[in-house]
C-alpha cells in the first residue's frame, strides 16, 4: 500500500482534519478487495485525521478497521511507480510528492 496525508509532521505521525485532530469512523462496510482503493489510515477506532492509503493488492486484514472512501480510476502506472520506491518497513528510496494534478 501507499500511505500519505501527514501534512503536519511529514513522517506518518501527524495530520489533522477539517473536523479537528481526529474524527470517528463513518462506514466500515466496504471491503479492501482490490488494488486502488482509498482508505483512511488511523491508529484505532474513531481516530481518523488526514492520513490515507491506497491499496496495491487486496488487504482483507484491514476490513472493519479502516474506512474505504474512494478508488483510483486512472493512473495505475503512477501508483505502481510510487509502490516501487517503497519498502516493507515503510521507508521510501526517494520523496514522493503529488502536485498540480488538477484533482482534489
Amino acid at each position: 500500500m501507499c500511505q500519505g496525508g501527514d501534512f503536519t509532521d511529514f513522517r506518518g505521525t501527524g495530520g489533522e482534519s477539517i473536523y479537528g485532530r481526529k474524527f470517528e469512523d463513518e462506514n466500515l462496510t466496504l471491503k479492501h478487495t482490490t488494488i486502488g482503493l482509498l482508505s483512511m489510515a488511523n491508529s484505532g477506532p474513531d481516530s481518523n485525521g488526514s492520513q490515507f492509503f491506497i491499496t496495491t493488492a487486496p488487504c482483507p486484514w484491514l476490513d472493519g478497521k479502516h474506512v474505504v472512501f474512494g478508488e483510483v480510476t486512472d493512473g495505475f502506472d503512477t501508483l505502481g511507480k510510487i509502490e516501487a520506491i517503497g519498502s516493507k518497513s515503510g521507508a521510501v528510496a526517494q520523496r514522493v510528492l503529488i502536485e498540480d494534478c488538477g484533482q482534489l
